[in-house]
């Protein structure tokens, strides 16, 4: 049960009343999520005015998912996983695509440049190292994505925490375990894990 109260639509007022009705209108739902930040519309608003500003940045909507993944992934946040695997899908992203950037790998080159670096951000706290802005742009990464990354990564962060702290119910079908072939083969008589 969410730590935080959900805000209702319908008994919301002034500003937070506004945009839950503008996520409504977009989403035609509105999730748990944007509910609980609606406690203080300041919050729900700068949520939505940074989402909505890097939907118009150089990246595309799949390859902001597959960040969003990556970092929801590496910091463990189910209501995030949830989320932007059923977001993913909407946009475009296969099944198998969601799983490889939850492990923070892809298989088209840009992808799994912007996947990398973001986890590198995410691992490192943000001091990444020369050699990982290198191994970026020699794999194509030029500064507007760069920097696209690094603030799709603050915003997920800040739902991943927001959701961790909320403990916000989670109103999306859960995201599927990732299953270590290794973990599983250690516990699994007569498995070799070095296959």
């Amino acid at each position: 049960m969410s730590r935080i109260p959900q805000i209702h639509p319908e008994s919301a007022t002034g500003k937070s009343k506004e945009l839950l009705d503008a996520v409504k209108t977009k989403l035609g739902l509105v999730p748990n999520m944007t509910r609980a930040m609606a406690n203080s519309a300041a919050v729900l608003d700068g949520y939505l005015s940074f989402s909505g500003a890097l939907s118009k940045g150089h990246l595309s909507a799949k390859l902001r998912e597959q960040i969003a993944l990556a970092v929801g992934e590496a910091n463990g946040c189910d209501y995030c996983l949830a989320a932007h695997s059923a977001i993913g899908k909407m946009v475009g992203l296969t099944a198998e695509q969601i799983m490889d950037s939850r492990r923070g790998t892809a298989v088209d080159p840009k992808a799994e440049a912007l996947v990398r670096f973001a986890r590198r951000v995410v691992d490192e706290r943000g001091h990444v190292s020369d050699a990982d802005l290198t191994d970026a742009r020699v794999a194509g990464l030029d500064d507007t994505a760069l920097v696209e990354v690094v603030a799709n990564v603050a915003l997920s962060i800040f739902t991943n925490y927001f959701n961790h702290v909320a403990e916000t119910d989670i109103d999306f079908p859960k995201a599927e375990p990732i299953v270590d072939h290794h973990d599983v083969c250690a516990s699994t008589p007569g498995c070799d894990p070095t296959r």
